[in-house]
């Protein structure tokens, strides 16, 4: 199915353009909303007579719009089906990094990782489940649903947020990641339609994709939630599955609140759409405010993944799937194609974490909001033209780059990082985030390092970035895949 886009959709999205001439202002804006993915690639455009009605501009001001955005690149006219938009270099991902910085990177400040250092409750927990461990020698270690202890502790936490769980709900996996390839192996046929977020976290949409799924995309915007496009698009496409971040969105940092939550979830129902909820940012409310309900709260049909890796620490490979309890033996069944379960080491000690989840997330929520306002201050001081919204959780800064539409090749984001790189900073631009390609503009910025950390950083990501504007966005050399986390 062709993807489209209504004139009035793309009236509210051009806004206010520059007139002198108009054509030149309408390409101009077409190009940067494409550029940054908000109007996907692969979108068909309005007619020339829709748009002209909608913007009150004359026909061939939009005529010749149209032709400079093709000339661009940025679009491209198909006999007898009408105009639609495409991203110079596809899709192509806009960089070749690891999620660990390769031996040569070593002196280099790696923002390609949200993920922070452990706290110091982490090695006690070892050490207590090291004390256990012997009593479970004689047994064959073996726990594919999960260690018993550690399901009722995860239940327990959903129990608090007001959404009943019982422990035979929860399967314990090596990460939510894990969790999205269970999910997807159980429920997905290949070749069903998945929804997914842009920009949003690449490696679920690459476990989804590469599980036979065909992607299909909603955008979110820097600074909202766009629930008018994202049911729209529940309804144009008719996915089997839609994966979304409702808590501490990645890469945006957006929480949707109780009233977004049940109006989306209304819509999935509506579209027999099951809910793929990720949670791994849940815990990390750093403002001290109240959470929304759980998704699944709304939705009751919503599978649930979670994970300690970004509460506590990325080496305890742990996470969780909650789901409908007529889906567990589902569940199972394709899991043990894929794994056979969690290290116990691993799961003694996320149960004694949480046992008392405050005692070490206290201190960490007040480690990463000085963080984060460290890094807010020196962005704005070394970098003022750049935009963005502090975050109210999660772990990273989405800053949007000023300046003007990149035009054919590369943009600013992607020369930004290459540049960057030279600089002794690794960053992930905002096409690595971006499904469909586009998010050229964009650049993920994570508050994990610690204070001199991301000083030194901004220093240099405001060195490469003079260099960048200097050129205006130069050719770049070609790079492959990142796996960010």
């Amino acid at each position: 199915m062709d993807r489209s886009i209504t004139a009035r959709r793309v009236a509210t999205l051009v806004g206010e353009f520059d007139r002198n001439p108009a054509y030149a202002g309408l390409a101009d804006a077409l190009v940067l909303l494409i550029g940054d993915g908000r109007i996907p690639e692969g979108t068909r455009l309005p007619s020339e007579r829709e748009l002209t009605e909608a913007l009150g501009v004359s026909r061939t001001t939009v005529t010749r719009a149209y032709a400079a955005v093709r000339d661009a690149g940025f679009a491209d006219a198909r006999q007898g089906s009408g105009t639609f938009t495409q991203v110079p270099g596809g899709a192509a991902r806009a960089h070749d990094r690891a999620l660990l910085p390769r031996q040569s990177d070593r002196a280099a400040i790696d923002l390609n990782c949200a993920a922070p250092c452990a706290p110091p409750q982490i090695a006690g927990a070892y050490a207590e489940a090291a004390a256990r461990l012997p009593a479970y020698l004689g047994s064959h270690g073996y726990f594919p649903a999960g260690m018993p202890e550690l399901q009722a502790a995860i239940a327990a936490l959903y129990d608090a947020r007001g959404l009943p769980t019982d422990p035979a709900q929860i399967m314990v996996t090596p990460g939510a990641l894990s969790g999205v390839s269970i999910v997807a192996a159980a429920l997905a046929a290949r070749g069903d339609r998945v929804l997914v977020d842009t920009p949003g976290y690449p490696n679920a949409a690459e476990r989804l994709r590469s599980a036979g799924a065909r992607l299909a995309t909603t955008e979110v915007d820097p600074d909202q939630w766009d629930l008018d496009a994202a049911t729209a698009r529940v309804r144009q496409v008719s996915p089997r599955l839609a994966y979304l971040i409702p808590d501490f969105h990645n890469p945006t940092g957006l929480l949707m609140s109780d009233a977004q939550r049940e109006r989306y979830a209304a819509e999935l129902r509506r579209g027999h759409v099951t809910a793929i909820v990720d949670e791994s940012h849940q815990l990390l409310a750093l403002e001290g405010q109240a959470m929304p309900r759980p998704f699944a709260a709304y939705a009751s049909s919503t599978i649930t993944v979670g994970s300690v890796s970004k509460s506590f620490w990325g080496g305890l490979r742990v996470g969780w799937v909650r789901a409908p309890l007529d889906q567990m033996e589902r569940l199972t069944n394709a899991r043990v194609t894929l794994d056979l379960g969690v290290p116990v080491m691993e799961q003694l000690a996320t149960a004694r974490l949480l046992e008392d989840p405050d005692a070490t997330l206290t201190d960490h929520r007040a480690r990463l909001r000085e963080q984060r306002d460290a890094l807010v201050v020196a962005v704005r001081a070394a970098l003022p033209d750049w935009t963005f919204r502090v975050p109210e959780g999660g772990l990273s800064l989405w800053c949007q780059l000023p300046g003007p539409g990149p035009g054919p090749g590369r943009g600013l984001g992607t020369a930004l990082a290459d540049e960057a790189e030279r600089h002794g900073v690794i960053v992930a631009p905002g096409p690595v985030f971006a499904p469909d390609g586009g998010l050229d503009r964009f650049v993920r910025i994570p508050f994990t390092r610690r204070i001199d950390e991301l000083h030194q950083a901004v220093a240099g990501l405001a060195d490469a970035w003079r260099a960048v504007s200097a050129r205006q966005a130069g050719a770049s050399r070609p790079r492959g895949r990142v796996m960010v986390a």
